[in-house]
Parts: structure tokens; sequence; C-alpha cells
């Protein structure tokens, strides 16, 4: 029952947040514009639920020419490829907006393990290899937040003692999810994008 209530505040989050922010999501997607050339979205495929495909939404932070759709090279700390605003969204969180539309078309959910590229890789290798229940955390939807992002582990996956602690975050929010749970997520998370650690 926890799921399915889920499912519906999700929708009903999700159109309410796409009002609210409606003209600070334009005026990102102007900044954008202006500060590079290229589109303003970059779409990538990942995994969702059962370990289906989904693409996924965000504003554009790299020059178009540096992007990787498959995910094997992940952003660095001082990455050239980052574009002057990209840079700022990217610390703040804010390139993550266009996902709330995401959840409205039941592709994510607001709360859930961030999605992943389908290609990703640690220190070198894919990390479905290195971590034999990796896709464990693929259960149930990609959420825009999770555990593991408001205890720290955010951004880039570093190396692989960072990814085996997400997949053990991701697992535990599974296991012990409800509504309250979600909700502390929630409002937990309005205070990620002042941690020093996280995205770059």
């Amino acid at each position: 029952m926890s799921w399915r209530l889920k499912a519906v505040m999700d929708r009903v989050g999700a159109f309410v947040l796409l009002l609210m922010i409606a003209p600070l999501m334009a005026f990102i997607a102007l900044a954008v514009r202006l500060d590079s050339p290229g589109p303003i979205l970059f779409r990538q495929p990942r995994f969702g639920a059962g370990r289906s495909v989904v693409v996924v939404s965000k504003f554009r932070t790299m020059r178009p020419e540096g992007t990787d759709i498959g995910g094997r090279r992940q952003a660095t700390r001082g990455d050239d490829r980052v574009t002057r605003v990209g840079r700022f969204l990217r610390k703040t969180c804010l390139d993550e907006l266009p996902q709330i539309w995401d959840v409205l078309c039941g592709r994510m959910s607001l709360v859930g393990p961030r999605p992943h590229p389908l290609h990703l890789e640690v220190e070198g290798q894919p990390i479905e290899s290195l971590i034999p229940d990796y896709h464990q955390r693929h259960a149930v939807r990609p959420g825009i937040t999770g555990l593991a992002q408001i205890r720290g582990n955010r951004g880039p996956l570093e190396n692989l003692a960072m990814g085996r602690e997400r997949i053990r975050y991701d697992v535990e929010y599974i296991e012990g999810h409800s509504l309250w749970l979600d909700i502390r997520i929630l409002f937990k998370t309005l205070v990620v994008p002042f941690q020093k650690d996280g995205s770059y």
C-alpha cells in the first residue's frame, strides 16, 4: 500500500512543484542557452525499475562535444567539459530540476535510488561487474533524491568503496521504505546543495 500511495504522492508532488518552479526553470534554460551553444537539456538513457531503460533529463552542464551518453566517463573536479553555468547548476543540484517532469510522466520518483548511466564505470571497470548485488537498487523506480544523497554519498562515484556504500544505502531504503521516510528525505534534501562534499 505504501508503494501505491508513493506513486500518487509522486504525481501530485511533481505537478505542484512544476507549477511553483516554472519561472526558475525558464530562467535556467535561458542561462544555459546564452552560456554555450548546444541543446538546453541533456537526455541520457539510464536504469529504471526492473532494469528497464528510461531516458532521464537534466539541464545541460557540459559542452555538447564533451558529453558521454554511455556514462563511462564521470565528471571530475575541475572538469574542463563543464560550462560556467553548468558548474553552478551541478553544485546546487539545479541541473536535476527537469527530472520533475520525468516523475510526472512515471519514469522516476521523487525519492529513490539515483539513476545511473547504463555503462557506468568505477576504477576503469563496469560497476555491475564489481558489485554482485548492484542491480538490487533497480527493484524500484529511480528517484531525484535518495537516502544515499542525504547521507553524503552523491555525485560521481570516485572509487569502489563509494559505490558499495551507495548500493548499501539504496538497498536499505528499499527494504525500509515508508512514506514518512520519503518525507524526511525530501526535507533533508533541501540542505544537500549547501554541503561541502558532493557534485562538481
